[in-house]
């Protein structure tokens, strides 16, 4: 964050202390924190994140399969949300009139990401 550091010193503070505050031990412990950075950063596309803080998990203790693991959750979440995010694709295929305007999980009893309501 050099630009950060350099124009703005006191967000780059409160960007680091908030870092820490957040990454360390507590409900959650700290490997699965950064097992959730790690998704978090997938599906943000941030490939300087994803590798930091896949980088940060390993040092907390998890494995490479954990890793992996986290990342196809992550590729899961994107893909399913693609299905899900909208009512236009029923419109452009003619499967839905204007009136209908319900998100995915209301149109029947269960959610494109397969719960049940």
């Amino acid at each position: 964050m050099s630009f950060l550091d350099k124009k703005l010193p006191e967000t780059a503070d409160a960007f680091s202390k908030m870092r820490d505050s957040i990454f360390k031990d507590s409900a959650l412990d700290r490997k699965t924190k950064e097992l959730i950075a790690v998704a978090s950063s997938v599906l943000m596309r941030c490939e300087y994140c994803t590798e930091a803080h896949s980088k940060r998990a390993l040092l907390n203790g998890s494995s490479e399969d954990e890793i992996a693991e986290t990342i196809a959750v992550a590729m899961f979440i994107a893909c399913g949300s693609q299905i899900g995010w909208t009512n236009v694709y029923d419109k452009i295929f003619g499967q839905q009139d204007d009136k209908n305007n319900n998100a995915c999980c209301e149109k029947d009893d269960s959610c494109c990401c397969g719960e049940k309501k």
